[in-house]
This record gives C-alpha cells, sequence and structure tokens, in this order.
C-alpha cells in the first residue's frame, strides 16, 4: 500500500522559515513527477511547487524567491523549503506525487496535509 506522509508544519513568525517533508512508502515500481499544494480555508487548492524526476522545478509566481522544492530518489523523499513566510501562507499543505506502485496502475497519490500557520 502506498502512502504518503508529511511532517515539518507549524506555526511561525511573518518572516521566518519552515522546512516540509514528505516520504512516500510501500512497494514502489517508479515515482515520477512530484510536488506540492496548499489549501487555505475557503479557497481551492492551489499549486505551490513540483519537481521532476530530474530534478526540474516549476513554482508560481506567490512563491518564486521564497520557496525552494528538493528530492531525494533514492530516500524517495520530497522537500519544501520554505523562506520569507507571510500571513498568507497560511494554509493546509499537501504532498502529491504521480507513482507506479509494483503490480498496480501508475496514479497520483496525495499526502494527509500539515498545517502551516504564519502569524506574530
Amino acid at each position: 500500500q502506498v502512502q504518503l506522509v508529511e511532517s515539518g508544519g507549524g506555526l511561525v513568525q511573518p518572516g521566518g522559515s519552515l522546512s516540509l517533508s514528505c516520504a512516500v512508502s510501500g512497494s514502489i515500481f517508479n515515482i515520477y513527477d512530484m510536488g506540492w499544494y496548499r489549501q487555505a480555508p475557503g479557497k481551492q487548492r492551489e499549486l505551490v511547487a513540483t519537481i521532476t524526476s530530474r530534478g526540474s522545478t516549476k513554482y508560481p509566481d506567490s512563491v518564486k524567491g521564497r520557496f525552494t522544492i528538493s528530492r531525494d530518489n533514492a530516500k524517495k523523499t520530497v522537500y519544501l523549503q520554505m523562506n520569507s513566510l507571510k500571513p498568507e501562507d497560511t494554509a493546509v499543505y499537501y504532498c502529491n506525487a504521480d507513482i507506479w506502485p509494483v503490480g498496480m496502475t501508475r496514479r497520483q497519490y496525495w499526502g494527509s496535509g500539515t498545517q502551516v500557520t504564519v502569524s506574530s
């Protein structure tokens, strides 16, 4: 059974930093694109960052220059370093991965989310 488990959320003051991680467990044939999304109360889930298996990254303008996504393929883990955090970054952050499990069909998987709150 494939699972994505996020960690690292919490409360931080504006201008501060947080680091998130998401580890994939289970019997995996291959992991393709990985990413982070977020959802604030009353808003739709939005893309935060994506990274291909070869390390190419994409960010929306709202986080570009402040957030950095990275991955360790050997550890089946994706990371999100968040700097210069703003109150509008407050949301539940979800890990996403395009995974081909052993003996199963390739599809998107989601973590259960981790809360990030930016407040003084």
